[in-house]
């Protein structure tokens, strides 16, 4: 097998959630371009059909389930839509979640466990409906979106950076669980030029506060992020399982200071 071997994932089968826009597309793209069939879920029907028809011309075949993700039960039916279609799952991206920045004061208990059941338990259940599938055809590769504030600390990012440091270590133990026959592993992203960004990279002042932060002094690509994806999922990353990996551009303190004030 070449180097270049190791990347690929012909005949391969991945789910990727938030697959519609952004990190979600970029990755399923990859995928395809890398050899793989794909289904895709996110919310919108008319994005998933952009991105199906860009795995399509890379030459592989794509399956759109348009499906509101935070529903548990349509996060677990992609494993056997899935299978269904393709009869395999080689590789699970659990990427859909987020959550939006709020005051500590405005985090009701509600909020914060709907961030953890919107970034946590969709990739939980996601894992566990496609683990049988996985096992009984001897492995596959998970990985996780997680994000540079699932470590760092900053001000209004109570519920995202709790959510996602959890994911983190959920990623860990579960590969502790699920090894040596599947691999899982995430990946900790910074600030990306995604349409969730798409307010601040705007505008000049704002996007340069932001490429100030990091040491490369940039804000990253969803391609950025999708490359890893496919490092993870193929054998290139063969020998990696229960790590994070840091693709933020060197981060070690927020790039977004959300500006607000001291509790009085």
């Amino acid at each position: 097998m070449t180097m270049s071997d190791r990347f690929r994932l012909d005949d391969r089968v991945a789910i990727v959630t938030g697959a519609g826009r952004g990190i979600g597309a970029a990755t399923a793209i990859a995928l395809a371009e890398m050899g793989a069939d794909v289904v895709l879920s996110s919310r919108t029907a008319e994005q998933l059909d952009e991105v199906a028809a860009a795995v399509e011309r890379a030459g592989r075949r794509a399956v759109t389930v348009a499906a509101d993700l935070s529903d548990l039960e349509a996060v677990a039916g992609l494993a056997a839509a899935a299978t269904d279609a393709f009869g395999r799952i080689d590789v699970v991206v659990n990427n859909v979640g987020g959550t939006m920045p709020r005051p500590f004061m405005d985090t009701s208990a509600g909020y914060l466990a709907r961030a953890f059941s919107f970034n946590v338990l969709t990739a939980h259940e996601l894992t566990k409906a496609a683990v049988p599938t996985m096992l009984a055809q001897g492995g596959g590769s998970v990985v996780t979106i997680s994000s540079a504030m699932g470590r760092l600390s900053g001000r209004g990012y109570l519920a995202y950076g709790t959510a996602k440091a959890a994911l983190a270590h959920w990623t860990r133990l579960a590969a502790t669980d699920l090894g040596p026959t599947i691999r899982v592993n995430g990946i900790a992203v910074g600030s990306t030029a995604t349409s969730a960004l798409e307010l601040v990279t705007s505008d000049d002042t704002m996007r340069a506060q932001l490429e100030a932060i990091p040491v490369l002094r940039r804000i990253g690509d969803p391609d950025d992020i999708a490359a890893t994806v496919v490092y993870l999922a193929s054998q290139a990353g063969s020998y990696v399982t229960g790590k994070i990996i840091e693709v933020d551009g060197g981060l070690d303190t927020p790039n977004m200071d959300l500006g607000l004030p001291d509790l009085t």
